[in-house]
């Protein structure tokens, strides 16, 4: 009984994991509508949603439990302490979000939700005021974590709902990556076909000008040999070009194969690091040895793939309906003042 059991979940989670993949590869050709057309797609573009999704299940796996945002965590949590310089911050960016706003007013009896907290991350060294044994200095080195441009776009009535709404949204940033690389291979064929027209037009003028008169009165005829010699050199490096990107009538199986691959390596793309620091209540970074008061914290930094050099910090949170006061729009406080 006990191993049948077993089976029958192992079945079932496996029939859900199919159709979780089948749902992404619909959500792909959602947003490139053209890989339809291509030979066999859904069973093509199967394997690398099954491969993204299990990448993303494991990083979502990995993400500690949301932590409550609000004014009264700010003195007990060492994370939201970190993450805002004041208890009066901290409601203020939640109030701003458009997506939070919608969530209420869309789920009227909720009391609270969860969401993805970002916000860039600024490591500084400082010289500043420092205890060195029992010896008080005015310039100590010091390393500093400073939090800006706090945002919160990403939501859900639960922890699980908001980390598939997570999932959703990494998928189709890699989607993105996966179209950008189209539309350069494109714009590259397009370059290429345009330089090669313009190269066939400049060799056809300068072969006539050395079969005409010119060459027989020989002016200008070694340099116009050269330059023919030069164009046609240059011709055959650009068919080269053109043939390692295939013909336009294979595009769409092309365009597949680089989906393709981009969802066989999510990694490559999007990825979370993690960074552990001993901060005290100033954010300055506590050194081994230190005997100050400190909390030891592991941020999590996500890379963006549409900003390669760029890090951000995330942490998933719930904030309370209690404490929602979203701004007021530019007609309510027109009537207010009225």
């Amino acid at each position: 009984m006990g191993l049948l059991s077993w089976l029958t979940k192992r079945i079932a989670a496996e029939e859900s994991d199919d159709q979780h993949a089948e749902e992404i590869v619909e959500r792909i050709v959602g947003l490139c509508p053209s890989l339809r057309l291509a030979r066999n797609y859904a069973s093509r573009l199967r394997p690398a949603a099954q491969h993204t999704l299990a990448y993303l299940d494991r990083l979502a796996e990995e993400v500690p439990p949301a932590r409550e945002a609000s004014a009264a965590a700010w003195a007990t949590d060492p994370y939201i302490h970190a993450f805002f310089a004041t208890p009066d911050e901290v409601c203020p960016v939640f109030n701003r979000s458009h997506q939070l706003n919608a969530f209420f007013n869309d789920h009227p009896v909720a009391d609270q939700v969860f969401a993805v907290l970002g916000m860039a991350f600024d490591e500084r060294h400082i010289f500043g005021v420092g205890q060195q044994g029992e010896t008080t200095q005015t310039d100590l080195a010091q390393t500093t974590l400073n939090f800006s441009d706090h945002q919160v776009r990403v939501c859900g009535e639960s922890e699980a709902a908001l980390r598939r709404e997570i999932v959703l949204r990494i998928v189709d940033q890699l989607v993105l990556e996966g179209l950008g690389k189209i539309e350069a291979e494109t714009a590259r064929q397009d370059e290429l076909q345009r330089e090669r027209a313009l190269l066939k037009t400049r060799l056809t003028i300068l072969e006539r000008q050395g079969a005409g008169v010119r060459s027989l009165l020989g002016s200008d005829a070694s340099s116009n040999y050269a330059e023919v010699a030069k164009l046609q050199a240059q011709i055959e490096e650009n068919d080269q070009a053109l043939a390692q990107l295939g013909l336009k009538t294979e595009a769409l199986e092309r365009h597949l194969d680089v989906m393709c691959g981009v969802l066989q390596a999510p990694d490559a793309h999007f990825y979370v690091r993690r960074s552990k620091y001993r901060l005290d209540r100033m954010n300055v970074v506590v050194e081994d040895g230190d005997t100050r008061p400190a909390h030891e914290i592991e941020f999590r930094l996500a890379h963006l793939p549409a900003s390669p050099n760029t890090m951000r910090v995330f942490s998933t949170v719930r904030f309370r309906r209690a404490d929602f006061s979203p701004p007021l729009s530019d007609l309510a406080q027109a009537h207010r003042l009225i």
